[in-house]
């Protein structure tokens, strides 16, 4: 079982940044890819990006592509997103995911989930 620990939201203004962490529990070594998602009030719960654990291949949902930035260190067991020209929009929870199997934009493909962190852009 692995459990994961988002760290890192808080209160920004339109334009600023943001680094959230995400520690996992134990070793990664059954973890194919880890991802970030997030909530905002009364909305579903949307794909951020994601990283492949082993060979660092990334995608991320268009809304973010160019000012958002996932990485990982693998001797951390931590998985990171750096947010920059954060905007209003991007207000929400977001949650750290781990997937056993799959490389995916699909909440479905992630067998283990963090708390969430909050993350509110305004000024």
């Amino acid at each position: 079982q692995v459990q994961l620990v988002e760290s890192g939201g808080g209160l920004v203004q339109p334009g600023g940044s943001l680094r959230l962490s995400c520690a996992a529990s134990e070793r990664t070594f059954s973890i194919f890819a880890m991802g970030w998602f997030r909530q905002a009030p009364g909305k579903e719960r949307d794909f951020v990006s994601v990283i492949k654990w082993m060979g660092g291949d990334t995608y991320y949902a268009d809304s973010v592509k160019g000012r958002f930035t996932i990485s990982r260190d693998s001797a951390k067991n931590t998985l990171y997103l750096q947010m920059n020209s954060l905007k209003p929009e991007d207000t929400a929870v977001y949650y750290c995911a781990a997937s056993s199997s799959a490389f995916g934009h699909w909440a479905s493909a992630y067998n283990y989930w963090g708390q969430g962190t909050q993350v509110t852009v305004s000024s």
